[in-house]
């Protein structure tokens, strides 16, 4: 069994090599996801336990990430228990920071940008008013970037074996925390270690999965991944982070081509688990986790009914969808993906707190209780309640094999 791994990690370990670079010195990480519950935070900013009374100060860390998380937690009786099997996060190939977290982010205004088409997808984060936009063209090649939203310290990540984008504070108590690229996959998924005490941390859930933070729990902050012209459009003002990284990349190419077809499994190299045969492996679903449990919508249902309400559970939801979005795992350059959309969830609701119905007009969206028009990123343009904001709801545009084996008592909409 050992050496039947190996061997297929040198196999597909190309795919992942192929986003290290030949100029570093280091390999590049990668992803790997397991059925873990994602535990919500009570308070922005503060992280939160999984009902455990460990004492989760500052450690003084100096060691291999990987080996001291998991040797910590085998020899350790003071670190918490690891929330996974520690044996099923397996080497992607590279070593830890092989594929280069992006530390000190440069960014420029929309107006100094001339490296992105209209319809390369870019992840956008807002924080205090504050928006940055994040090109998918720059986090596939590193994974990980660590920035400040004035005092908010953040971590955006994305990872592309289960193509999906995430942002976290990164704060955990009086302990700000910043990240880098394992070399390791949990479920086909990346796998984070923190810098401060070397634990492994679950990109898909923000989850500590081994060492002194396991079980601990990142705040999630709302990310959404959009067309380059939907930023531009909606945040003249916003900033973009640049090509600017101290790394040499061909950034615009994807180093995993045809990665994104449907009737693919993972690699299973990197996946142990048993693949959920509710819907194709690759299918792509917005996935939608709240107090209630979690909800799976489906991308082809979106594209033919591109505004689909959540009520379940007492939910008050809409997800929308708009076309005009590259996949970046498709083509072998990023603006040449055929197009996938983009999609937006929020709560449904004015400011005032009046429920609210939307319906697909053109480019946008109309409310059928004002006749407002809303964008994509759930920005009112015109109408009676321009200027509001839809309050934006974590989601995560991923695959379908990623999403139920991290979800695994997930629900899938029904139309």
């Amino acid at each position: 069994m050992r050496l039947r791994r190996t061997v297929v990690v040198i196999a597909a370990g190309a795919v992942l090599f192929a986003a290290c670079g030949a100029d570093d010195e280091t390999p590049a990480s990668e992803d790997q996801s397991a059925p873990v519950e994602a535990v919500e935070s009570e308070e922005s900013g503060s992280g939160t336990d999984a009902d455990s009374d460990f004492d989760y100060s500052t450690v003084d860390y100096d060691a291999e990430p990987v080996e001291s998380a998991l040797e910590g937690n085998r020899q350790n009786p003071d670190f918490p228990p690891p929330v996974v099997d520690p044996d099923l996060i397996v080497s992607g190939g590279p070593p830890p920071d092989g594929i280069p977290p992006i530390d000190s982010p440069n960014f420029a205004t929309i107006e100094e940008t001339d490296f992105l088409s209209d319809n390369e997808p870019v992840v956008v984060v807002e924080v205090g008013g504050e928006a940055r936009a994040y090109p998918v063209q720059i986090l596939i090649w590193h994974e990980i970037v660590n920035d400040e939203f004035g005092d908010v310290p953040v971590s955006i990540t994305f990872c592309p074996l289960c193509n999906s984008a995430l942002a976290y504070d990164r704060r955990f108590g009086d302990q700000v925390l910043d990240f880098g690229t394992s070399g390791s996959l949990y479920q086909s998924a990346l796998v984070m270690y923190d810098r401060q005490s070397g634990s492994l941390w679950a990109h898909f859930t923000g989850q500590g999965l081994v060492g002194h933070y396991a079980g601990a729990q990142l705040d999630f902050i709302p990310a959404q991944t959009v067309s380059w012209s939907q930023f531009k459009a909606a945040h003249p003002d916003g900033l973009v982070l640049t090509q600017d990284t101290g790394a040499a990349r061909d950034y615009g190419l994807n180093p995993y081509p045809g990665y994104d077809f449907e009737d693919s499994d993972p690699i299973d190299t990197f996946f142990n688990g048993e693949v959920d045969r509710t819907l194709l492996a690759k299918a792509r679903v917005v996935g939608v986790f709240d107090d209630e449990g979690s909800v799976a919508v489906r991308l082809e249902d979106l594209q033919t009914t591109p505004v689909i309400p959540i009520t379940e559970s007492g939910r008050n939801l809409v997800v929308l969808h708009q076309a005009g979005v590259s996949s970046a795992l498709d083509n072998n350059t990023i603006e040449g993906g055929r197009d996938i959309g983009q999609n937006g969830v929020f709560t449904a609701e004015s400011a005032d707190g009046t429920a609210l119905t939307f319906t697909a007009d053109g480019d946008g969206f109309v409310d059928d209780q004002t006749g407002s028009t809303w964008n994509i990123l759930g920005q009112a343009t015109d109408g009676e309640l321009a200027g509001e904001q839809l309050e934006a709801v974590n989601h995560l545009d991923t695959f379908w094999f990623a999403w139920a084996t991290y979800q695994p008592d997930t629900v899938v909409l029904e139309l």
